[in-house]
């Protein structure tokens, strides 16, 4: 199974794709940026087609996308829903299933604690995925794990089901 994780953002969108059945290895990683003084409407135009660029190349079997974190910073939370709406646009446009987690459930899956840091996330990223140093930028090691997420609960549920 190959999963493309998604970090929702309108100028910086981080991706990672893991790929493997009962153990994942990733496949790629990287961040989508885009310059903040390009309209909102630019900006969108752009993460779709980069977007399906990379799940052309990619060719995932599943996309697992982060919910938007609300917070106090309710228009940061409205360009990420954005960003997340685009990306939901450019996996099903290709037949891609979606999955969503929220920042909680993704760092609970990963770390085993929901409100762990962001250099413990990518320390867990780094060892589950056996790499040899810590996965950067911080967007694209957020994907990765929110693909871990979704590669662990799917593995839950088959185990489940069997």
């Amino acid at each position: 199974m190959r999963i493309l994780g998604i970090d929702p953002g309108t100028i910086n969108l981080g991706y990672g794709v893991v790929e493997g059945e009962e153990e994942i290895h990733m496949v790629d990683l990287g961040v989508i940026s885009l310059s903040p003084r390009t309209s909102m409407e630019e900006r969108l135009g752009a993460l779709y087609d980069e977007l399906s660029k990379i799940i052309a190349s990619y060719k995932p079997n599943e996309v697992a996308i982060e919910e938007p974190f609300v917070g106090h910073n309710v228009a940061s939370a409205f360009a990420i829903g954005r960003a997340q709406a685009i990306a939901i646009l450019a996996a099903v446009k290709q037949g891609l299933p979606v999955y969503y987690y929220s920042p909680t459930q993704v760092k609970q899956q990963v770390t085993s604690y929901g409100r762990s840091d962001k250099q413990q996330v990518q320390e867990m990223v780094k060892l589950q995925l056996h790499l040899p140093q810590l996965p950067k930028p911080s967007d694209a090691a957020d994907a990765l794990a929110i693909a871990i997420c979704h590669f662990q609960q799917s593995l839950f549920n088959k185990r489940l089901n069997e």
